[in-house]
């Protein structure tokens, strides 16, 4: 960074470190005890979709690593667009199975990241849920290396917010969490959020 950058208030950009997934199981321990919130066992990757037959090769890879699942009495990646044009893979676990997802969810970032689409990743989000039936999503921001919580409303589209700064105050010695709140983003209907 240099002295312009500094004196002008930019930033270097933070990079990418998909390792931060794997503090999602320590986290839920947390989101159990401190908020009664359990995995759902489902996960998902989100990312902009690219024309090209490379793309399309590299997405049957992901596909094809996830599927492998199946074979041992798993359930098949489902892919998905939303109404944005984003593109997301679902993965399913059992709610036991965190470690299984995350490291799924892990394997898809990577496969893109190594074949040179790390700059279509968006998101990667894991579900979870309290016994009152409030859905949580811990969204991690590929781009900067943060995760930040969505409770969404039990029925409505609106968004806990209190619960959301309380949860992020909870899993701040476990993630790191997203200093900026204009980034925290809804993801409405996104697959993994609740089902």
């Amino acid at each position: 960074m240099g002295f312009l950058d500094a004196l002008f208030g930019r930033t270097k950009p933070v990079k990418p470190d998909l390792d931060q997934l794997f503090g999602v199981p320590s986290a839920a321990l947390t989101l159990e005890a401190a908020a009664g919130f359990l995995p759902t066992g489902l996960g998902s990757v989100c990312f902009a979709a690219v024309e090209g037959a490379s793309f399309v090769q590299v997405e049957q890879q992901v596909r094809a690593l996830l599927d492998a699942d199946t074979e041992r009495g798993g359930v098949p990646v489902e892919a998905s667009k939303d109404g944005y044009g984003y593109s997301w893979l679902l993965a399913r676990h059992t709610p036991q199975e965190l470690p299984e997802l995350v490291n799924d969810l892990h394997a898809v970032n990577s496969e893109l990241e190594a074949n040179g689409f790390g700059p279509q990743l968006l998101c990667s989000l894991v579900g979870f849920r309290n016994p009152e039936g409030q859905s949580l999503a811990l969204v991690y921001l590929y781009k900067r290396g943060t995760f930040y919580p969505v409770c969404k409303q039990p029925g409505q589209e609106k968004r806990n917010n209190p619960l959301e700064i309380e949860i992020s105050n909870l899993l701040k010695n476990d993630l790191r969490i997203e200093p900026d709140l204009s980034r925290w983003f809804p993801v409405w209907g996104a697959p993994g959020m609740e089902e």
